[in-house]
């Protein structure tokens, strides 16, 4: 049994205890909201009387019920959670919380930092003050704007917004949104936007105190509601109080809002109160094609269908995109079902070294890597690093190798010259040097088959002639991938298979898998998997010509 200082942490996980804490929030006035865990008081009957939440930093739906506000049951509790987080390497902790709470976080060390009048902000250290001091450090002398934005990802509409607000003052500072609770890390939304490389820009680190999961988290959700309303009030006081006498900015920049409700709600509050602290709102028309206005959710959306929308973001985006594309592809390749020796969802194949786990972990590896290595001047150097982090992850396992060298290939000839793929393919390739002591270069050698190298020199010619619209034709289909994944195996002398089981049995292969896709059924696809499974035989290069084709397709639709 509870006694009546007990502090527990509630299992979220359950869905009955996660009922009680969302039933206790609403008795009080709270909802519940993202949590990485929740601790709370209980009753001698198993009632919460007194509890409060953690996400990340920030404690919040912090609550004491109406029987229990007199025993002060919320200094131990807070106590404990910062106890908790300071276990877990988390110094600085931020509340957000009512203001009926203030005395009592205060008694704890937390100050206020923003208030509104349903809530306040409150921290226990100089997190603020800190970063208004770096700030403070890039102050420069004229008229300064600054343009606040997620860039998620950064697009010719952002680019835009940028090159009409650095007209209109002498220093225009950018500030990143930091919350990693978007598509790309607050890392790669930062490098895109100092790659567009304008004068008179400054890009300044973002921080946990502009749009973030403490002073606006209903941002990320995209709900208006009057929750979102109060921290909406909270990010602009300190924003107007504290970061824009930092940077000494007496304009604020934002592009014009036609679709999103509580965006909009964000920019008229802007109008409403910076004002007030001296600051000037300026709203540029968003920059709007043929298609409407140009936004980062228009270009998530073509990415998710598969889809390069090279034309809606600046060179310094894109990069980021193809990664994205790459990734895609070969998350579709790895979750496709029935392939013959091949690792998916549903097996390991023919392998004893690797597993769906592993592959699925190599994947964000090397869309990491792209991005991190990324050099137009040599994609060589950019491969064998992301090769390297590849291995190094694995083991030492060769999940991907294979993949990383065509589909970097393949991107790299994209960002160079879309129009005319096959050719910039065959230019890039010319200045790669063999490795004749691959298990591909062995082959390669003794049986004088095509290898990757010189498929890659003759510009894919088969993807683009055969597998490619191939492809295109079944795409649709419950099992397209699969007979694109067969069509391949027909045509392709596999040098992973001739490793294995040498040149008869890929000639072999090849008969089969043309026979099959010709009368194709699920069932005889089992069968060829059981015996692929049986002879340890896994058509490797397939899989990553099958990546390359829808790869290559994203690349080409929407270009």
């Amino acid at each position: 049994m509870y006694n009546d200082f007990d502090i527990q942490e509630v299992p979220l996980s359950s869905k009955l205890f996660r009922t009680k804490v969302e039933h206790f929030l609403a008795q009080n006035g709270l909802r519940m909201e993202c949590l990485d865990a929740y601790y709370a008081i209980f009753d001698s009957d198993g009632g919460i009387i007194a509890g409060a939440g953690l996400d990340g930093d920030i404690i919040k739906c912090v609550a004491v019920s109406e029987s229990g506000r007199e025993s002060g049951y919320t200094v131990p509790l807070i106590s404990h959670i910062v106890s908790e987080s300071a276990s877990r390497g988390i110094s600085l902790l931020k509340v957000f919380t009512k203001p009926m709470y203030e005395t009592v976080f205060g008694s704890l060390g937390f100050h206020c930092i923003a208030r509104a009048p349903e809530a306040i902000l409150m921290e226990n250290g100089r997190g603020l003050e800190d970063y208004c001091s770096y700030l403070n450090g890039l102050h420069r002398a004229g008229t300064s704007g600054v343009v606040v934005m997620n860039a998620n990802p950064f697009t010719i509409g952002h680019e835009y917004l940028i090159r009409l607000a650095v007209a209109q003052v002498d220093n225009l500072f950018v500030i990143p949104v930091k919350e990693e609770r978007s598509r790309f890390s607050y890392a790669d939304r930062e490098s895109m936007i100092r790659g567009c490389g304008i004068d008179g820009v400054t890009v300044a680190a973002g921080s946990a105190y502009q749009i973030s999961a403490a002073t606006f988290p209903t941002y990320f959700l995209k709900d208006l509601s009057a929750a979102s309303e109060t921290q909406m009030r909270l990010d602009l006081e300190i924003f107007g109080r504290h970061i824009a006498p930092a940077l000494g900015v007496s304009v604020r920049f934002v592009g014009s809002e036609p679709s999103d409700s509580l965006t909009a709600r964000y920019n008229a509050l802007m109008l409403e109160t910076l004002p007030s602290y001296g600051v000037q709102v300026v709203e540029i028309p968003r920059l709007c094609d043929g298609e409407g206005p140009v936004s980062a959710s228009r270009v998530r959306s073509a990415l998710d269908s598969g889809a390069y929308p090279a034309a809606l973001v600046p060179p310094s985006s894109r990069p980021y995109l193809l990664a994205e594309l790459m990734a895609r592809a070969l998350r579709m390749e790895l979750d496709a079902p029935l392939k013959p020796g091949l690792i998916g969802p549903d097996s390991n194949g023919a392998h004893t070294d690797m597993d769906y786990a592993l592959m699925r972990g190599s994947i964000d590896v090397i869309r990491q890597a792209f991005v991190r290595h990324f050099d137009p001047s040599n994609p060589v150097s950019a491969g064998r690093a992301a090769e390297s982090e590849l291995l190094a992850y694995t083991g030492g396992v060769n999940t991907y190798r294979g993949a990383i060298f065509c589909l970097f290939i393949m991107a790299y000839a994209a960002l160079a010259d879309a129009d005319r793929l096959q050719r910039r393919i065959a230019e890039l390739a010319l200045v790669i040097e063999p490795s004749p002591q691959s298990h591909g270069g062995v082959a390669v050698e003794r049986y004088g088959v095509k290898g990757a190298l010189a498929m890659a020199r003759g510009g894919y010619a088969e993807l683009f002639s055969d597998w490619l619209p191939f492809y295109r034709s079944v795409k649709g289909e419950e099992y397209g991938l699969q007979k694109t994944l067969l069509r391949i195996m027909g045509g392709l002398d596999d040098t992973c298979i001739i490793h294995r089981a040498g040149i008869e049995r890929v000639r072999e292969i090849k008969r089969n898998a043309a026979a099959a896709l010709e009368r194709f059924t699920p069932e005889a696809l089992a069968g060829m998997d059981a015996e692929f499974k049986s002879s340890g035989i896994s058509p490797g290069g397939c899989a990553d010509m099958l990546s390359l084709v829808i790869f290559t397709d994203s690349i080409l639709t929407n270009n």
